[in-house]
């Protein structure tokens, strides 16, 4: 289970089980809770066991199985679920920790027959859902940039470690994902971090993160994290031709509004959302799972697998380009931010080249339709 597993998953199930409009959708035993390292607390709707007791006493085939593993222990885990006879698999993010072990997952997804599903709730909020709306309705102009901002204290987890290797794993994932759905595909032109720095103890790329992305469709985005801030902050903010939306994300699980604010010639206007995105993207999920899941098995996979293979790609990329920066620094100055467009922009043709087979591949994954 870990922290993702009972901190986050659990009491968002807790609440669809008992839910008019979703209760359907599970059934009434008792919640399997497997975690190798902390056996969880007893209670009537959950029963700890081990990974060895789990398919006797639940069919695998029916089951849904939330993996919550750090991504650089994922492909054991994944190999072992799929050998156990489990198909429908959600995946903490990120996807996978770089390119290598996301293509071990791909793989094992093929030969397993699994249906996987990462969970990026952003791609599903009510935030988001408006933030389409409002591009599709082509009202403030085509899509010039994109600013993303995650700021959070996150001093313990770091100190304590928990399979994040840095900090372009643990927040940049959501955002990047929105970014590519909301702008389409594109290649990371400039990245770099810091490193912690806790009473003298230094922990190495899980600082801040950064990095910027030219998309396709000329387009550009910009997104920064810093985990060493002593508030916390998860705003969007498109600028378009005729306007500019501003949204900020529930600051974490435990509030669930969200805020858009709209700025154009008539002036500015700020609206509030009820936005608890994790219950509805699960909700989605096991409707999506209830309805079959994946048509065709492995060679039709869920709509998102794409998009957040993608930003596994990416995000690789954008560490290799870091980890260049960090190498060509004179002493431990923090990194130097390229300007977008730049001369300092540091991605070869050959990754570029890379990049793109991997996308084509990954696109050929994609369903026929969405759902």
């Amino acid at each position: 289970m870990g922290r993702a597993g009972s901190g986050l998953h659990l009491p968002v199930l807790r609440r669809l089980r008992t839910a008019a409009d979703s209760g359907h959708l599970f059934a009434p035993a008792p919640i399997l809770a497997v975690d190798p390292r902390r056996r969880p607390g007893a209670a009537a709707d959950l029963r700890p066991v081990s990974l060895a007791e789990a398919p006797l006493l639940a069919d695998p085939a029916e089951t849904v199985v939330h993996l919550c593993t750090p991504p650089t222990e994922r492909v054991a885990a994944l190999d072992t679920l799929g050998r156990l006879g489990y198909r429908r698999i959600l995946l903490e993010k990120p996807f996978a920790a770089d390119a290598a072990g996301l293509d071990e997952l791909l793989a094992l997804r093929e030969r397993h027959g699994l249906d996987l599903v990462v969970v990026a709730q952003w791609l599903g909020s009510r935030l988001t859902d408006r933030l389409r709306a409002a591009l599709a309705s082509g009202a403030y102009g085509p899509l010039r940039t994109i600013h993303v901002v995650q700021r959070k204290p996150r001093f313990s987890r770091s100190l304590a470690g928990d399979g994040h290797p840095t900090a372009f794993d643990i927040e940049l994932p959501h955002s990047l994902g929105l970014c590519l759905s909301l702008a389409g595909p594109g290649r990371v032109t400039g990245a770099g971090g810091t490193d912690m720095v806790v009473g003298g103890q230094v922990l190495p790329r899980l600082g801040t993160a950064w990095l910027n992305l030219q998309h396709e469709s000329g387009a550009w985005t910009r997104i920064r994290s810093d985990l060493t801030s002593p508030v916390r902050e998860r705003r969007v903010t498109l600028e378009l031709a005729h306007g500019t939306l501003i949204g900020h994300f529930p600051g974490s699980e435990a509030d669930a509004y969200a805020r858009l604010t709209v700025i154009d010639h008539q002036g500015e206007s700020t609206e509030l959302l009820h936005d608890d995105s994790l219950s509805t993207f699960l909700h989605r999920v096991y409707a999506y799972f209830a309805a079959g899941g994946a048509a065709g098995g492995a060679h039709h996979p869920h709509p998102d697998l794409a998009v957040n293979s993608q930003v596994v790609r990416l995000l690789d990329q954008a560490k290799t380009i870091a980890a260049q920066a960090r190498d060509a620094q004179v002493g431990d100055a923090p990194a130097h931010e390229p300007q977008v467009g730049g001369s300092q922009v540091r991605d070869t043709q050959a990754r570029d080249a890379q990049a793109r087979d991997a996308q084509a591949r990954d696109a050929q994954r994609r369903p026929a339709a969405a759902r």
